[in-house]
């Protein structure tokens, strides 16, 4: 039996951190409910963006989020809609925030 929390749990809980922080958040593609990995769109509302998605490492069972893309924010989108071609059931979060406040970094949401 997996202790593994589902997506949908998991997102819900990274919406309330965010919306009790006051930083708008997005849930711009629903995927997999039980089961869907996570992408992280940071949008700084200045034209530039980063796409953040979960990594793991296999040697020490570590789970850290690494940036998949950063720049101007189309080419962000870009590679989101890349991912999104080869995984229909991945979720995109969007957090907008000037600061790049995005809350991965705190305990509870690695």
């Amino acid at each position: 039996m997996s202790d593994r929390l589902t997506t949908d749990f998991w997102v819900s809980a990274y919406l309330n951190r965010l919306r009790l922080a006051n930083i708008p958040v997005f849930v711009t593609c629903k995927g997999d409910p039980t089961a869907g990995v996570v992408m992280v769109k940071m949008n700084t509302l200045d034209g530039q963006a980063a796409a953040y998605q979960r990594s793991y490492d296999l040697m020490s069972g570590e789970r850290a989020w690494v940036v998949l893309s950063e720049g101007p924010e189309r080419d962000v989108d870009a590679a989101i809609a890349k991912q999104r071609g080869f995984d229909p059931d991945l979720w995109v979060i969007e957090v907008e925030d000037k600061a790049g406040r995005h809350l991965l970094d705190q305990e509870g949401l690695t």
